[in-house]
């Protein structure tokens, strides 16, 4: 299961634009922590302390124990984080309080596990699905999903139904749909196409063969 981070926030008044620039250049990254039946707590965070946080992580669907100045700990779930479109800086984080009780959506990374039996017999295995939304507890938490995919022939699939999810972990989406299929290459449906092509130019000859063209000579000689 996923431990929760530990990041340090302090608090912030409510403030302009201009002052929420002004954070920003001295390095911090505006903040608030709603839910969990309290007022909302505006905050702020390290900037470089939350990239790192970022960076190391799975996924962005992560638990922090937010160490809040004055000595509260808040356990929060990261709801949703701002970026600037062009340069990508995190312009504003968003924390939803939460407890070992609160039901949390959470979007994983799928982690395919084996090689398939047709991908050993030439075919590719397809990812359809690359993360995948699912519910639970806090303390249910993974970091990942892992999808079992060794037993795929070439033309067989895995659905959502087919995944074995840990304990207390439900998925959001419908079972049956698709998470990863093996196909054949195009190489080989190619290589396909010409056995059929060839085997069709072999039975138009064989048939020639045995039914020999009459010429006008030949017409006239048995007349």
């Amino acid at each position: 299961m996923a431990k929760p981070k530990t990041l340090k926030a302090e608090g912030r008044a409510r403030t302009g634009s201009g002052v929420l620039k002004q954070m920003r250049r001295e390095g911090f990254v505006p903040s608030v922590i709603y839910g969990g039946g309290t007022e909302n707590k505006n905050v702020k965070v390290h900037a470089k302390t939350f990239r790192d946080m970022l960076n190391n992580a799975a996924s962005d669907s992560i638990l922090v124990n937010l160490e809040i100045e004055g000595g509260d700990t808040q356990l929060a779930f990261l709801q949703d984080v701002q970026h600037n479109a062009l340069t990508r800086e995190i312009l504003h984080v968003d924390f939803l309080a939460v407890d070992q009780n609160t039901e949390i959506n959470a979007n994983l990374p799928l982690e395919f596990v084996g090689e398939p039996v047709g991908v050993k017999e030439g075919g590719l295995l397809e990812h359809m699905l690359h993360s995948i939304e699912i519910t639970c507890l806090p303390n249910d938490l993974p970091e990942s999903i892992s999808v079992d995919v060794a037993h795929l022939d070439i033309g067989m699939v895995v659905n959502v139904g087919e995944i074995v999810f840990p304990e207390g972990v439900k998925p959001v989406m419908n079972d049956d749909v698709v998470v990863a299929i093996v196909q054949k290459t195009r190489v080989a449906e190619s290589e396909d196409a010409d056995e059929v092509e060839g085997e069709g130019a072999t039975a138009g000859t064989t048939a020639g063969a045995t039914e020999p063209e009459v010429t006008s000579e030949a017409k006239a000689d048995k007349e």
